[in-house]
């Protein structure tokens, strides 16, 4: 509980939700002080983001609620949608997880964020006055008024998702998974903001998370959270050292994956690129990087948004043409005039499963499409069914459909399909990023067991340096479409010679160890 003396800006007193009769929410209990951040943490369905819909009157259609939500000691729970019109943006605010979907792509950032304001009377030379300051608040002091969302960066979109947020000076924001789609410096730098916001305007703030490493380096308290229930909640320090829940002490564990074992792996290239250019009319987004991958090796590749990863990713890949250098996949010529049964020698595992599947098909249907490439076997099905279990699901399901499947299960789905042409290398695309963390450590064990038995090159594709560490033997850091490092993972790690691998390595949000009680 906030200590003795701070104001209780908004309170959570014993509140119970449920949709259609079902239970979401059981006997929340959770006092949001101003001026402080609170971190509410769980995996996915826990019900904090129920939470916030809770909080800010958007409970869906259905919702039936006992129990009382408090703001200045009126309860937000028994008011009208009208009154709730006053209160959001003026007293609570939300901050969400993708602002692509956040925002109006046709709309410029001035004018949406001077929407808000206008609706509320404000005349259109003061709600645009206003835009500017916000979004000058935020760090976006350069950035014209007139821009769109689609001319902005990642980072640049979130901030303007702020400067909405705070638009009206609300007394309480919520963050829902406010930088999980960002690489690691920029999401420091959110985060970083989004202090000095609490400190210097006195605000509360409610950050939604399952990144612990996130709430270790903003939080003043953390609630955590497991199917509807808070079972725990305490001062971060506090919490993370004198834990006393098993579920706390499952999330701390899972969240600092144990570094990977130095191998030696013996040279035997699978996948080779020599002084690859790729350029975009002047731009060279690569330019003339060469790496090798062995049979059996896992490289890390890292780096911020824009710095050339995904562009390299489609070269190797054989998607796009480069203007410069060779690729080679199992020492033949890679590249789009790749045959298809090159192709079937290089799988890709996406970041979200969900999107990268075709809802109306059944999961035979997911895992065999890659058959394309090769032809349709005689024994597609006992090969679907195989290698559903590999990666620890049954043949039971292979006549379901993605949505009945958690985001672990469909990420596993995933990589069955990846598997099923019996692939020399998996491309593997964040595609760990969006996972809970204890899901997160089921999948990156799941992969260490398919490389040792099956051979597997993995080339890793992260911002997420904590898995990267987990799972690579060596990494590679890329800036500005060249690499700076190139070495074991242990010793980039360790000793970086990189300035900027240095910056990435400091950006990275992390449990101090201090902070975290050894356990057997």
């Amino acid at each position: 509980m906030p200590d003795a003396g701070e104001t209780t800006l908004l309170a959570f007193d014993r509140l119970s939700v449920a949709i259609h009769g079902t239970p979401i929410l059981q006997d929340v209990s959770l006092a949001l002080p101003a001026g402080r951040v609170t971190g509410l943490v769980g995996e996915s369905g826990s019900g904090k983001s129920m939470t916030a819909l809770a909080a800010t009157g958007l409970l869906p259609v259905g919702a039936q609620t006992h129990g009382a939500i408090r703001l200045d000691g009126r309860d937000l729970t028994t008011i009208r949608e009208r009154d709730w019109l006053d209160i959001r943006g003026q007293d609570v605010a939300m901050i969400f997880q993708e602002p692509m979907t956040a925002l109006n792509p046709v709309h410029t950032i001035g004018a949406q964020v001077s929407e808000t304001l206008r609706l509320r009377g404000t005349s259109r030379a003061e709600a645009t006055r206003i835009a500017r300051d916000r979004l000058d608040r935020v760090g976006l002091g350069s950035i014209p008024l007139d821009r769109y969302p689609h001319e902005l960066s990642g980072g640049q979109r979130q901030r303007v998702c702020i400067a909405l947020a705070i638009a009206r000076r609300p007394r309480l924001l919520i963050a829902d998974e406010p930088t999980t789609a960002l690489d690691v410096t920029t999401q420091a730098e959110i985060l970083t903001l989004l202090r000095v916001l609490v400190d210097d305007e006195g605000m509360a703030l409610l950050l939604i998370t399952h990144d612990l490493g996130v709430v270790a380096g903003i939080a003043d308290w953390v609630a955590v959270m497991k199917d509807g229930r808070i079972v725990e909640t305490d001062a971060t320090q506090s919490l993370f050292r004198d834990h006393r829940d098993p579920y706390t002490r499952d999330l701390l564990a899972a969240s600092r994956p144990p570094a990977r074992a130095p191998r030696k792996v013996p040279p035997d290239p699978v996948l080779a690129a020599r002084d690859v250019v790729r350029a975009y009319g002047g731009h060279r987004a690569v330019d003339g990087v060469s790496l090798t991958l062995n049979r059996g090796e896992s490289l890390g590749l890292v780096g911020e948004s824009g710095c050339g990863k995904s562009t390299l990713t489609r070269a190797l890949l054989g998607l796009e043409p480069v203007q410069g250098g060779t690729v080679e996949l199992m020492g033949r010529p890679s590249g789009t005039a790749m045959t298809r049964a090159d192709r079937a020698k290089i799988s890709v595992v996406f970041q979200d499963p969900y999107g990268s599947f075709n809802p109306r098909w059944t999961v035979r249907r997911i895992v065999t499409e890659p058959f394309h490439l090769t032809g349709r076997p005689p024994d597609a099905g006992a090969r679907a069914s195989a290698a559903l279990e590999r990666v620890g699901l049954s043949a039971g399901d292979l006549d379901k459909y993605p949505h009945e499947f958690s985001g672990g299960q469909r990420q596993r789905i995933a990589i069955a399909r990846a598997l099923i042409t019996e692939p020399a290398v998996l491309v593997l695309d964040e595609a760990v990023s969006a996972l809970d963390v204890r899901v997160r450590a089921q999948v990156l064990a799941l992969l260490d067991d398919l490389q040792a038995r099956l051979g597997l090159a993995y080339l890793f594709i992260s911002h997420d340096l904590s898995v990267v560490r987990a799972i690579a033997d060596r990494v590679i850091v890329m800036q500005a479409g060249r690499f700076v490092e190139d070495g074991p993972v242990a010793d980039v790690f360790a000793a970086p010679e990189s300035d900027y691998t240095r910056k990435l390595i400091a950006a990275a949000p992390a449990i101090p160890d201090a902070w975290v009680k050894e356990t057997s």
